[in-house]
């Protein structure tokens, strides 16, 4: 029998409710949350054993990566952060530490903050060994939900069509490991799901 694809008003309605939850938790949960956050993920092999890893600075009320950034950094390891482009791709430049971030506002965008320094072409996240993705909720399968705008689709598309295979882990909250999500035929599991409370591998 073939599966129905999604219908798009679950994943929306799925995403206002992840994110309406985000938006009540208050500013020492957001703290306390990073920090335990930052904690999981560094004891992920995936993370321990990478050289390089694409990461992201965490903006409003999604799971806050700013410790787990600056943990990256201290083991050595070369960071990449995204650089928004007006297409909605991803350029990458490399993370050096918290006065390396710049405000980028983007007309119409959110008001982010990237790495100040040289721009190193959206194709330098195929040599990460490791990918932080954003999310709103991962299940058991791995299968993750974004937030719809598909710049990291475009990322995961790239990633596929150089051959590339790093191990690629979502960040979130406790809560937001969930049965199932809808899930649509470009979507591509994650290996790993960090949260505060610990880590899911769905991968050996």
């Amino acid at each position: 029998m073939v599966e129905k694809p999604p219908n798009p008003s679950e994943k929306a309605r799925l995403r206002r409710e992840l994110l309406t939850a985000r938006r009540a938790l208050s500013a020492d949960a957001l703290r306390t949350s990073a920090r335990a956050l930052s904690r999981s993920a560094c004891e992920l092999p995936e993370l321990a054993g990478a050289r390089t890893v694409a990461a992201y600075v965490s903006v409003g009320s999604e799971p806050g990566t700013r410790d787990l950034l600056d943990a990256l950094l201290a083991a050595g390891k070369r960071v990449l952060l995204p650089v928004l482009l007006p297409d909605n791709d991803l350029d990458w430049a490399a993370y050096e530490g918290p006065g390396s971030l710049a405000e980028a506002a983007h007309p119409g965008k959110m008001r982010l903050l990237e790495p100040a320094g040289p721009r190193l072409g959206p194709d330098a996240v195929t040599g990460a060994d490791a990918v932080l993705l954003p999310g709103l909720a991962v299940d058991g399968r791995g299968m993750r939900l974004g937030r719809g705008g598909g710049s990291y689709d475009r990322v995961l598309a790239r990633l596929a069509r150089a051959g590339a295979h790093p191990a690629l882990v979502v960040l979130l909250y406790d809560e937001e490991v969930v049965a199932r999500v809808p899930e649509e035929p470009h979507d591509h599991p994650v290996q790993a799901v960090a949260t505060p409370s610990g880590v899911v591998r769905f991968t050996a």
